[in-house]
This record gives C-alpha cells, sequence and structure tokens, in this order.
C-alpha cells in the first residue's frame, strides 16, 4: 500500500549549516565535540538550510526554498514541485526560489507560492525582477503565482492550517499543519491559539536550535517540553546547529523523539 503521505526533510540546519565555516576558519577547535570537522567525513551529520518536501497523491509540495535549494533538489532527485509553503522570509528560507526556474520550464506553467502578507512582501522586495518581470526577461526567471494563505485552506485535497509562532521580532512567521503533520523549523514561542490547532498529530517536525538558551529559537529542553505537551504519535527535531550531536545526545530524547538528518524520508500511513 502506497503512504497516505511522505516527507523528506532536505535540509535539517540553521543558517550556517554543518560543518560552519566558522570552524573550519577556526580549525576546528572550539567546534562542540568536533562536529563540524566529523562531518566532513559521516554525511549523517552534515546538515543544509532547513527545507521539507510533502508528497501525497497528486500533490508536491516544498516548505521554504532554501540557500540549498539547487543541491537539495538534485540530491533527492525532486522531478516536480506543485506548489511551496514560506514559513518566514529570512534568508536561509527564501534564497533558492530563483531557482524555481527549471520546474517552471519543465511544468510549462507557474507555481504557486504561499505565505503570511509579511513574507511574501520580503520574496517581493528581495526578487522584484521576479514578481515584476522585464520585457527582456527571457527563460532565466521564474514564473510564480502569490498568494496570502488563509485560515485554513485546502491544497490538492489536504487541509492546510498556518501556525502563527513567535521568532524574534519577525512578523508573520508560521509553521503548517498539513493533515495530521505539522512542521515549526523556526520557532521561539507558540501562542496557546497555535497550541489548540497542533492536537492530535501524527507527526511533529520542530525546531531545535541547539542546547543552550537562545533569544529566537528554541532549545533542546523547550523543544522536548513543546513535544511532550502536544504528544504526537512522533516527534522529529530540525534547524539544529553544531551544538547538537546525535550521538552525543540521542539517549536524551524519549522514544517517539529524533533527530532529523537530511534527507529523512517519512512515510505516513
Amino acid at each position: 500500500m502506497a503512504p497516505r503521505m511522505r516527507i523528506t526533510l532536505l535540509g535539517t540546519g540553521t543558517s550556517h549549516g554543518v560543518p560552519m565555516i566558522d570552524c573550519m576558519l577556526n580549525d576546528y577547535a572550539r567546534c562542540p565535540g568536533r562536529l563540524c570537522e566529523r562531518a566532513l567525513h559521516d554525511p549523517r551529520l552534515r546538515r543544509t538550510r532547513s527545507s521539507a518536501l510533502l508528497e501525497w497523491e497528486g500533490a508536491s509540495v516544498l516548505i521554504d526554498t532554501s540557500q540549498d535549494f539547487y543541491q537539495q533538489m538534485l540530491d533527492r532527485h525532486v522531478m516536480r514541485i506543485d506548489a511551496v509553503l514560506y514559513t518566514h522570509g529570512h534568508a536561509d528560507h527564501i534564497y533558492g526560489l530563483p531557482d524555481l526556474r527549471s520546474y517552471c520550464r519543465r511544468q510549462n506553467g507557474a507555481i504557486d507560492l504561499f505565505g503570511s502578507a509579511e513574507t511574501l512582501g520580503v520574496l517581493r522586495g528581495a526578487f522584484d525582477y521576479i514578481f515584476c518581470p522585464p520585457n527582456s526577461a527571457g527563460g532565466g526567471i521564474p514564473v510564480v503565482a502569490a498568494h496570502v494563505v488563509g485560515e485554513p485552506d485546502t491544497l490538492f485535497g489536504q487541509r492546510v492550517v498556518p501556525i502563527p509562532v513567535e521568532h524574534g521580532p519577525l512578523r508573520g512567521c508560521q509553521g503548517y499543519r498539513i493533515g495530521n503533520v505539522a512542521y515549526l523549523p523556526d520557532v521561539k514561542t507558540i501562542p496557546p491559539s497555535s497550541l489548540a490547532l497542533l492536537e492530535g498529530l501524527d507527526l511533529l517536525v520542530i525546531d531545535c536550535l541547539e542546547l543552550r538558551w537562545h533569544p529566537t529559537h528554541v532549545s533542546l529542553e523547550e523543544s522536548l517540553a513543546y513535544a511532550e505537551r502536544l504528544a504526537p504519535r512522533r516527534c522529529v527535531f530540525t534547524h539544529m546547529t553544531h551544538e547538537i550531536d546525535p550521538d552525543a545526545h540521542g539517549a536524551l530524547l524519549p522514544g517517539w523523539a529524533q533527530f532529523g538528518v537530511d534527507g529523512l524520508v517519512l512515510d505516513l500511513d
């Protein structure tokens, strides 16, 4: 039997990625557990910028076009993108957008982009040439159609619910619930009204930046607390720095939770 939904974690890292350039420049001497040095030789430890692909019958929906979009598409052999859901407008989550052009050409049509009004405003400002193409655009510009996501919306037969979250001072940041799957890559606080939208999950994919407290992201302790409160059947942590070492910290997780890795495929039956 084919899975009802398939989720591929294309990237599980922060804006720095793993290995970090900073660690390389310091000969890995200040890298916790020398994870970045180990990642040079162990693909399991490498983390590109966070993004996910959700597939169900008749649909292939991307969440965020990360800075590593080009490499992620090649690595995972992604053949089609029907729509993109954007969580927020930070560079590591949007700057792969220009490479959608290859999919627009192959599919011979516009790709729908969904996000909050604030996020779509950032996209238009960053990529004016895409949203207001010049007359001599040629074939190097993707064709897109931007939409403010509704509350909820229906996309290719699945109910899509935006989940507003707090991520520092940024306005318009949100995760998504698609069916019984929720994806929240950049979170500091989940308001009570949003927590109510996350009950009864089969899968929660949530931010887990590092071990220490951080002003705009949840730490491992905070992320685990949210997961325990929401009680999904399964939880996977993403958007991790080099502080999160699956070999050293895996024992801290309950049996229904795990640290994500790039390329992890999760089938929901």
